[in-house]
């Protein structure tokens, strides 16, 4: 062959390579994307637990912490664009794991003095992929996590609120 024939042939080879690598590349970077993405409700759900454990149960704010909200800022997370304080469940938990059914009942033997665990849980957060052509959004598993109490937000003796910066 000579090469005047061969002219158009790197320019075939290089179509095919490099579509192959732009497709490897994007991959990558929603692979990248995902990772991040799991990583950040793992963290939320960790975050959420331990403000929850140390905070006071009436506190509003702890969801909104738990997302990477400020304490007054409302909506989706400064974070993640889907993620929101409707999608977190924050239950108090019993020392045998059964939630409590009345926690802020300060007076109660089944209310504030039962709680021994807290547990955060995100359940059905979907993962919207930037490819259009591969598929829809991804439901991700359920990230939970549990923690000891420790102060609610509250002094050892009984009922007595601690002079602090709320959470």
């Amino acid at each position: 062959m000579n090469r005047r024939q061969m002219r158009g042939v790197y320019v075939v080879e290089f179509a095919i390579i490099g579509l192959l690598l732009f497709i490897v590349l994007v991959g990558v970077l929603e692979l990248g994307r995902l990772f991040f993405t799991v990583n950040a409700l793992n963290e939320s759900a960790r975050r959420g637990a331990r403000l929850a454990s140390v905070c006071d149960i009436q506190d509003v704010r702890i969801l909104r912490r738990a997302i990477f909200n400020a304490a007054e800022e409302e909506g989706d997370s400064s974070l993640l664009t889907n993620l929101q304080t409707a999608d977190l469940t924050l239950t108090y938990l019993n020392a045998d794991g059964g939630q409590v059914p009345a926690p802020t009942d300060f007076s109660g033997a089944d209310g504030f003095g039962a709680i021994r665990y807290v547990q955060l849980r995100i359940e059905n957060f979907t993962f919207d992929l930037l490819i259009p052509v591969v598929g829809g959004p991804i439901t991700l598993p359920d990230f939970r996590a549990t923690l000891p109490r420790e102060s609610l937000g509250r002094h050892a003796e009984t009922g007595v609120v601690p002079e602090i910066t709320p959470c």
